[in-house]
This record gives structure tokens, sequence and C-alpha cells, in this order.
């Protein structure tokens, strides 16, 4: 049944430099609609977004909303034609309550007073339709991300979107956060609305959406209806070639690398991390699983010398610690992936290939008497480009310039080059695409086949089941105690998630 059609995007092109991210690309909505526009990371799918809404302008093409053209280049145009766009990145206020963060910019200057009764009865009635219910006057610091994303979303609906544009929702969501979002928008789509996600997650796709529209290179490459299609299908035509994830084999683990003994963290007089043990081999993978929230964060921060325990003891290849500093992890050959990429893992404003050498400046092939041999580290970056597929990128690259799965893979290529023989990898696929997550899994058990011991922290059960050696599971600060893999079964591990173990509660 052909539906009416609500947004119709035409020819569009788009042209960085000498990057082609969009080539003479079609495609449209029908009203109530579910869409997912699915490609790997750098096919242009978050370019042709911007450029609907208005924060890019197409070097040529038109976008039309409900039969009118908007002008190009005016996200406002977009917002009054009934668009809204939910990024990837939030854009909210943190200091501020959820109710003025929805009320921003939908009031003119010569308002002598903000009608918040009445917003928050609009607030009210649309998270009651639509099942996002949150508290209007909590402080959106205080919020969870899930919760923050339904306030990004209420906000959209808030200015009266028919066409809600969705870039990467799930990237930093749970499992049970990512079906209840789906639900909602099935629900929308029921009443009348339509909406776009991007995603590169087959999976959810196929649960998700009505129809699907591949990129591939900045080109559109298939599109099919999604009843009528499956996951390697969908895959193959995402990065054009059959993916297939690497398979674990069996070896013997080595010496421990990293031990933590009754190690307890505190916050604010708060145990985030409660008396937890483990202990990591060389040649192993420990898997650290659980739900957002529960501890992961601070594990992190600790085993990557960003937090010292305030009880209990550490033990690097031997050495008993309370805590770690980056610098002697950095130069005792450690590799550290850290959960959020902007913020911890790479500084936007430097090229590539000063991100590529940021910790390892100091080395002799990148510097000496006090000046930074610049060709040796472009080659460097060229060859992490080369190696880890870093899309649409040149040494001289702005990082800030790299979609979110291209900056994840700097990060892990410029920490997995260097032989590392411990990895902390915290998310290390959250944000890539189908094809990646095969690479970087490949270079983990690589890491692992030439002796390395790899803490993999992760909100992936699939990831953990398939990676790791050893597996443990975090619950409200505690560790469960070890599981072989060989012993592991998905719905045990599920319910040990949810903090429901036998014996011994904390390893």
């Amino acid at each position: 049944m052909t539906l009416e059609p609500v947004l119709e995007l035409t020819n569009i092109t788009k042209r960085f430099g000498d990057l082609v991210a969009n080539d003479s690309i079609s495609l449209s909505l029908g009203k109530g609609e579910l869409l997912a526009l699915l490609g790997e990371n750098g096919a242009g799918k978050t370019t042709l977004m911007n450029i609907l809404f208005g924060h890019y302008t197409a070097d040529t093409g038109d976008v039309r909303a409900f039969g009118q053209l908007l002008p190009p280049g005016k996200p406002r145009a977009a917002i009054e034609a009934g668009i809204g766009m939910v990024h990837q990145h939030f854009t909210l206020a943190g200091n501020l309550s959820v109710l003025d963060n929805i009320m921003i910019g939908t009031e003119g200057l010569g308002h002598l007073r903000t009608a918040r009764r009445e917003a928050e009865t609009k607030l009210k009635t649309l998270s009651e339709r639509f099942g996002l219910q949150v508290n209007p006057n909590a402080f959106v610091s205080e919020l969870s991300v899930g919760e923050r994303q339904r306030v990004e979303i209420l906000k959209a609906l808030y200015r009266d979107a028919r066409v809600l544009i969705l870039d990467e929702p799930t990237a930093v969501l749970t499992r049970i956060e990512a079906d209840q979002l789906f639900e909602t928008l099935r629900d929308m789509t029921a009443s009348g609305l339509s909406v776009i996600f991007i995603s590169h997650k087959l999976g959810e796709v196929m649960a998700a959406s009505n129809r699907v529209v591949i990129l591939r290179g900045g080109r559109t490459v298939a599109e099919r209806q999604t009843a009528k299609t499956d996951r390697a299908e969908l895959a193959e035509l995402m990065v054009g070639r059959r993916v297939v994830r690497p398979v674990r084999t069996d070896q013997e683990p080595g010496r421990d690398i990293l031990t933590a003994k009754n190690v307890s963290v505190l916050e604010g007089g708060r145990k985030i991390l409660d008396t937890i043990g483990f202990r990591v081999r060389a040649g192993e993978i420990l898997g650290i699983i659980g739900v957002s929230g529960n501890g992961q964060a601070a594990l992190g921060q600790l085993t990557s010398g960003l937090l010292a325990a305030d009880s209990g003891t550490l033990s690097y290849d031997g050495h008993e610690t309370k805590g770690f500093s980056p610098h002697m992890l950095v130069r005792a050959g450690t590799g550290r992936i850290p959960e959020d990429r902007n913020t911890e893992g790479a500084v936007g404003e430097m090229a590539i290939w000063e991100n590529s050498v940021l910790e390892r400046i100091r080395e002799s092939r990148f510097s000496g008497n006090g000046f930074v041999k610049r060709a040796a580290c472009r080659n460097y970056a060229d060859e992490l480009i080369e190696r880890f597929d870093i899309r649409g990128a040149t040494p001289d690259t702005g990082t800030r310039q790299l979609s979110g799965g291209n900056m994840q893979k700097m990060i892990l290529g410029r920490n997995l080059a260097s032989s590392p023989n411990l990895i902390i990898a915290n998310q290390p696929t959250r944000g890539l695409d189908e094809g990646a997550i095969a690479a970087v899994h490949g270079e983990l058990l690589e890491a692992r086949k030439a002796g390395a011991a790899v803490l993999l922290i992760s909100e992936d059960l699939d990831e953990v089941l398939a990676l790791s050696d050893t597996i443990q599971a975090i619950f409200k600060g505690r560790l469960s105690a070890a599981v072989p893999a060989a012993q592991a079964e998905s719905r045990a591990i599920g319910l040990m998630m949810a903090g429901i173990w036998e014996g011994e509660n904390a390893a």
C-alpha cells in the first residue's frame, strides 16, 4: 500500500572539500511510516538528515515537507513545517529542569512571563499519550540517559512535530531502554506521526522499521520492505560484502596481569564500587556485563587510572597499589578505550595525527630534542587510517569532523596498534556498524592471541558471550563470582545482571 508522502528529498548532493558525503540521494517518507536509514559509519546518513533539518545546505537538490519546498539551511523553517530532530549527542542544559529545557525557544522575547502552567499541562498530556514518563521539575543532570532521550523526543513533540528524525537513538541505551523506545515509536506511527531513525544495528532495524533505505559511500544502494528482507542481506548491502564475525578459540591463559581484591570506591559517602574482586590473565578476555548505571563507568575509570580505590588493593603484573596513574599505565603498555569517546577519548579540536600520538608523543619515534617529528606522526596516523578503515579521513582531518563511529575507530587503532599487554576496553563497539564490530572483535581476539590481557566492559550480552573467556556481572557496584565461558548461558547471565546469583554475592 502506497502511503501519503510527508517528506521528499530529491537528488541531494553535499561535498566537504574533496569528500562527497551525499551523492544525488533521493528518498521519501510516508505518513505513519517508520523508516530506517541504514549504513556504515561515515556512509552519509547524519549529513543527509542534517540537510533535511536545515543544519547543512545541500550543494544540489531540494527538500519538500507536506508538499512545500523547505528553504535550505534554516532549522526554524523545518521546525515550523512540523519536523523534529533528536541528535545522537543530546542538546540539553543539565542545570535546567525538564520543563525549562522543553520550553526554551518556544516563546518570543516580548513575553513578560512564561506560561509555565499551560506548558506543564501540555507536557503531561504528551507524556501520557506516548508513554514518555518524566518528572517535569527534575534537573536534566539528575536523569538517566534513557530519561534524557525521552526529554529530547518530548521537546520535538511539544513543538507539534509531525515528523521525527532520530540519529542513532539507541547508541547509549540499554537493550531494555531500546525496546521501550521502539515500542513508543510504533505507538507514535500508529497515531499518524512519521519517523526516520538512523541506525547501523540490524536487530533493531528488523524489529522496528517498516522500510529500510541503505546508504553506502554517500549513495543509496538499496531499498527494502523490512518484511521481505533479513539481517544477512542487509549486512551485505550495508558493507558491500558478506560479514562474518570472528570466533574465539580456546587457549591457556598466562600469569595474572590485572587483579583487584576487596576494592571499594566512594563517591559522596556512597560506595559506587563495593568490595569487588577480579583477575585478568595474559591471553584472556574477562567480560564484565551489566545494565547501564551499575558501576561500569567507575570500574572503567578505576582501571584506567582516573579513580583511586578507597579500600582494597589493585595489582598490575604483581605490583600492588591503591590506584594507578594514567602515565604509569601508558608506560607499562596499557591500551585504554574509554566509554565516552568525545570527552575522554579524543580532543576534537586536534587533527587525527595529533590524537593518534597523543599518549605516546614522548616516544623517540615521535619526538626528540624538544621537537615533534611531524612526518613520523603523520605516517603513523596514515597507517591507522588504512588499518582501521577510518573513512573520509587524512592525518590532517580535524577529529571533530569524524562521524562517531570513525572517531571510535581512531581511538581503537591508537590503542591496539601499539601491541599493548593490557587492554581496558569500555564499550568498545558502541556506535559501530556491523562490519566495524566484526573488525574490532577480530583485533581484540588477535591481541588476546598475542598474549594481551583484556578487560572488556560491555552492556552487549551477545558481545560478552562471544568474546569472553570468563564473565562477571556487575550490579549496584558489586561483581558476581566469575563464570567460565564454557558454562555461561544467556538466561543465567541475564539473571546475574539483575543481581540474582547463587552462593557468594561478590567476587
